[in-house]
């Protein structure tokens, strides 16, 4: 799996080479325009940079960081996720990582809320969006039909998402639909 922070590392760089404006720059850029939701900010940054969703998202969260202290980027991510309540959730995760280890390279890239997953595109996000389940997003046209999984309207970062309520639940069903989502992100 790669590292997390090469992988926003790599992001990061890629979001310079195609604004032509260093990282201090586009942080000034954020920090100047007096926004301050982070909606805000990723349609300012949509619309004056040209840039994807995701790369506005992940600009966002680096220039609100900007100036405080480190805070979950330093060590592990999972640490962060599934920090308190949440930490009997986290076997659910190193569950699903482990299949998804089986599969191949892919980056991780750690959001606020959730880590998402990608090969060119991508491909998995999973996170805790509550004290009691783990969520399991895919990016994938089409799975077959099943009780376990719930279609997302379009419009989504995810087709598909699946709650998880135990490490148990993650068996070669879910393994299948992972590894479908991850070869077409390839």
């Amino acid at each position: 799996m790669a590292d997390p922070k090469q992988a926003l590392g790599t992001q990061l760089r890629n979001i310079q080479a195609r604004t032509g404006k260093s990282l201090d720059e586009l942080v000034a850029l954020v920090k100047g325009s007096g926004l301050v939701k982070h909606g805000e900010i990723v349609a300012m940054l949509k619309a004056d940079l040209g840039l994807g969703h995701g790369d506005a998202n992940t600009l966002a969260h680096v220039a609100k960081q900007a100036g405080s202290a480190p805070a979950a980027d330093e060590g592990d991510p999972l640490d962060a996720l599934y920090a308190g309540p949440k930490a009997a959730l986290r076997p659910i995760h190193e569950a699903l990582l482990k299949h998804m280890g089986k599969l191949g390279a892919f980056e991780a890239a750690p959001k606020q809320k959730y880590i998402s997953y990608r090969r060119k595109k991508q491909f998995a996000m999973i996170g805790p969006p509550a004290n009691s389940r783990v969520e399991l997003g895919l990016n994938i046209k089409l799975l077959p039909d099943s009780p376990r999984l719930e279609k997302l309207p379009a419009g989504q970062m995810c087709n598909y998402r699946v709650k998880l309520t135990d490490a148990a639940q993650v068996d070669a069903e879910l393994a299948g639909w992972i590894k479908l989502a991850y070869e077409a992100a390839g």
